[in-house]
């Protein structure tokens, strides 16, 4: 492909060494910078086209354009990978790898011209979650990263930089954020969730893999959701984790396993846990 998207060192990171993952990378951000352009061309269109899924979520011709065109170019490049995706059937490898992609984390948003949606692209290698990106064009930022590599930031991979979780060490002095009160109720955990949010310093709700990406910055401390899939949570996972902080289910599992998530910098893990667990409904 000529690998778009990575040409230069990122924050002096020297690409000559070719850690495990550094193609793949390429190869994803190089898809990533394609995706992009068709999504913001499709962006508040006036032709749009929107349709509600048999889960009552809405899918507009831009999510499905973008995953064809996602799994057009992974069969090109790597073939002998599996693809599991939001829009069509999972397609089974040889490799022992399969991406994991959403063509646009936060459709909602996009279909109402809301400019906080993303694209997100994960490789899980035999059980891991080895690189994720997430690409938010319409917020002219991208987020990326790859195991042993780092977690990085910035317009463009050239001009990345590199990314920390935050160093906050109680719950009273954290910055929360999450999506909606929606599913709480449903895990019989919304009086928890409120208490969370209550001891927690500051509230926002971000939203979406915003939420996460905050995290990971370390411009926010926690970030929460209780009902996901795998497919919106897969990219997120090595950009928070290479950030240096933790992403598990609300039960604790390491990953994005469990339908649901919370992510820290690692310190206010066990306790924001700890809150979530302490009641129920």
């Amino acid at each position: 492909m000529g690998a778009r998207g990575v040409r230069k060192p990122i924050s002096g990171y020297a690409w000559g060494m070719q850690p495990r993952y550094a193609d793949d990378l390429q190869v994803a951000l190089g898809i990533a910078d394609r995706v992009d352009v068709l999504t913001l061309e499709r962006f508040r269109a006036a032709d749009l086209r929107v349709e509600t899924k048999p889960d009552m979520t809405p899918v507009s011709d831009a999510d499905r354009a973008a995953e064809r065109l996602i799994r057009d170019m992974l069969r090109q490049f790597r073939s002998r990978d599996g693809v599991t995706g939001e829009e069509e059937a999972p397609v089974e490898g040889l490799s022992g790898r399969r991406w994991i992609i959403d063509p646009i984390d936060g459709t909602k948003n996009y279909v109402r011209g809301v400019p906080v949606w993303a694209t997100l692209i994960a490789l899980e290698d035999n059980g891991a979650i080895v690189l994720g990106i997430v690409s938010a064009p319409a917020l002219k930022q991208r987020w990326f990263a790859a195991k042993g590599l780092g977690a990085y930031a910035g317009r463009s991979a050239a001009a990345a930089r590199r990314i920390h979780v935050s160093q906050v060490g109680r719950v009273s002095d954290a910055s929360l954020s999450y999506s909606s009160l929606d599913g709480w109720s449903d895990r019989n955990q919304l009086r928890a969730f409120l208490r969370l949010a209550q001891t927690c310093w500051r509230t926002r709700a971000f939203g979406d893999f915003w939420s996460y990406m905050l995290v990971a910055e370390g411009a926010v401390d926690i970030a929460s959701e209780p009902e996901l899939n795998l497919y919106d949570m897969a990219a997120l996972v090595p950009i928070v984790t290479e950030a240096g902080g933790r992403f598990t289910s609300l039960e604790g599992e390491d990953g994005p396993w469990g339908h649901n998530a919370i992510a820290t910098n690692g310190h206010l893990h066990n306790p924001a846990l700890e809150i979530l667990n302490s009641v129920r409904d």
